[in-house]
């Protein structure tokens, strides 16, 4: 039967991580995006990574009565 094979073609392990490079947050081309997506200074530091506890979390998909 097809697709009960090996897999073939994987050459990491399944254990091991790959490392992100890591990536300059105030490069130009990055400052060039922020100006696009964020509107604001609050979220620029959520879009970031810089959240704080007190944020409201985005709700996904959420429904229009």
């Amino acid at each position: 039967m097809p697709g009960k094979g090996k897999r073939k073609g994987q050459s990491q392990s399944r254990g091991k991580k790959q490392k992100k490079p890591e990536v300059d947050i105030l490069s130009p081309a990055a400052m060039l995006n922020l100006y696009y997506i964020a509107h604001n200074v609050a979220g620029c530091l959520h879009l970031r990574g810089f959240r704080w506890p007190g944020a409201t979390k985005s709700k996904k998909g959420k429904n229009k009565p």
